[in-house]
């Protein structure tokens, strides 16, 4: 029998979105309910899945705080959970990562003995590689390029995302500087959101001994979906964030690699994710707030990564 939550131990949320993945959602839910720290407030949140998600989780897991979205509406789903959170840390999850057992613990204690630190980045590692011998103070990172691992916490070093498979924040920086952006539907929006908590005071730290594991999937990397929306996002995450001549300097680089990218892979994706783009040039420019400087010149936003994906 489980031990019962120390009063010591401050309540941290989960908030899981779910789309279409039932069974991933269920190892992800059991993993979750069979953690050494207890004292968890657990929110699903469904993103309208046909596959009977949502049921799994109403009649398997009572005390999980369902959250059924009417319709599919992307990250901007992972808000409705934030405001459901009621924890002092809020853990972000996909459908089909899991922290790992101690993990939620060593997270807490980050959190408790650094003010400054506004998100645990996890060590984000592949799934396939659970059931084999590697202690946790190791890494065996597979977070994309879209967030890196810092070579140091100097002032000199860059500053760094996260992997929204796995990461922990704390609940104050979501009520100050708001969640992911609702217009990005996917991709990207943990860099949307990291500009936000740098330009806010706040640390975005990388730590090989908070661990979640995440089953990879090649399905998304076979359509054009991830491109164009990497894609369009990116010139969304200048057209917001940077102060206005680095945005003209990257837009520059990505509208070269644009247009040679779509001779080169025979392909309109890029092509139709810039017009995206601009059509809706109005709501991102009244989105528009350049983060300092710094922080712009020292945020590694991967340019070259939407045109990677897609052969």
């Amino acid at each position: 029998m489980s031990n019962p939550p120390s009063i010591e131990a401050p309540l941290v949320s989960v908030v899981m979105l779910c789309y279409n993945r039932r069974q991933d959602a269920r190892e992800g839910l059991e993993r979750l309910t069979t953690q050494s720290y207890r004292n968890l407030d657990i929110v699903v949140v469904d993103n309208c899945s046909s596959d009977g998600t949502a049921e799994m989780v109403q009649q398997g897991y009572p005390d999980v705080t369902l959250i059924r979205m009417p319709k599919n509406i992307g990250v901007d789903a992972y808000n409705e959970g934030f405001r459901r959170s009621r924890g002092d840390y809020v853990i972000i999850l996909d459908d089909d990562s899991f922290p790992s057992d101690g993990s939620i613990k060593r997270m807490v204690e980050k959190f408790q003995g650094d003010p400054a630190l506004g998100i645990v980045a996890f060590d984000v590692r592949d799934y396939a590689q659970y059931n084999k011998v590697c202690p946790e103070t190791t890494t065996m990172t597979i977070a994309p390029a879209a967030t890196p691992t810092p070579a140091s916490n100097s002032s000199s070093a860059y500053i760094m995302s996260f992997n929204g498979a796995g990461a922990g924040v704390r609940k104050e920086i979501l009520e100050r500087v708001g969640g992911y952006p609702s217009e990005f539907f996917l991709y990207a929006n943990e860099l949307d959101l990291a500009f936000r908590v740098w330009d806010n005071g706040y640390r975005i730290e990388f730590f090989p001994d908070v661990v979640a594991y995440h089953k990879t999937s090649a399905v998304n990397r076979l359509s054009e979906r991830a491109p164009f929306y990497y894609t369009r996002n990116t010139f969304w995450l200048t057209w917001k964030h940077y102060p206005f001549d680095l945005m003209l300097k990257a837009n520059v680089t990505l509208m070269y690699h644009v247009f040679y990218h779509t001779l080169e892979q025979s392909t309109m994706v890029y092509i139709r994710a810039f017009a995206d783009a601009v059509s809706k040039l109005g709501q991102i420019r009244k989105k528009r707030k350049p983060v300092k400087r710094e922080i712009a010149s020292k945020m590694r936003v991967p340019l070259m990564l939407p045109f990677t994906m897609y052969r």
